[in-house]
C-alpha cells in the first residue's frame, strides 16, 4: 500500500518470512533496495553469490559469522554491531547468526539475484 505525497511516496515495508528468520523490506527503487534481515540465533543464509547485486551490509544488533570467498578459499570473519562489510558481484558469501542478529543491507535493486550452492533448508539451485 502507498500514499502519494508532494514530493514523495509513503509505502508500508514489506516483510517476508524465511526459513532462517525473516526479511523487512523498507525501501526499493530503480536505483536502490534497503531491508532488514533478522537471523534467528544458530541459523544461516545460503551459501551464495549474486551476477549484478551489489550490496553493503551494516550488523545492527547481535553477532554473526561471515563467510567470504576470498581467493579460492572460504573464510569466516565473525562481526559485531556495527561491523560494516561491502559484497561485490560474484563474490561467495553467507551469514550465519551466533545470536539473534539484525543487519541493514543497502543494495541495487536485483532482488532476485541470487544463486544458491548450498542451504540448510533444500533451496539449492540445480545450475548455478
Amino acid at each position: 500500500m502507498s500514499n502519494t505525497f508532494l514530493g514523495g511516496i509513503m509505502y508500508e515495508a514489506t516483510k517476508v518470512e524465511k526459513p532462517w528468520g525473516y526479511e523487512l523490506l523498507w525501501a526499493k527503487t530503480d536505483s536502490y533496495v534497503a531491508k532488514i534481515i533478522h537471523i534467528n540465533s544458530g541459523h544461516a543464509l545460503s551459501l551464495q553469490y549474486h551476477n549484478h547485486k551489489d550490496e553493503t551490509i551494516l550488523l545492527w544488533k547481535g553477532r554473526l559469522t561471515l563467510e567470504i570467498k576470498e581467493k579460492d578459499k572460504l573464510v569466516q570473519r565473525e562481526m559485531n554491531p556495527g561491523d560494516i562489510f561491502n559484497i561485490r558481484p560474484k563474490t561467495v558469501h553467507r551469514m550465519i547468526a551466533i545470536e539473534d542478529s539484525d543487519v541493514l543491507e543497502a543494495s541495487t535493486p536485483e532482488l532476485d539475484d541470487v544463486v544458491r550452492l548450498e542451504d540448510r533448508y533444500g533451496r539449492v539451485d540445480e545450475k548455478p
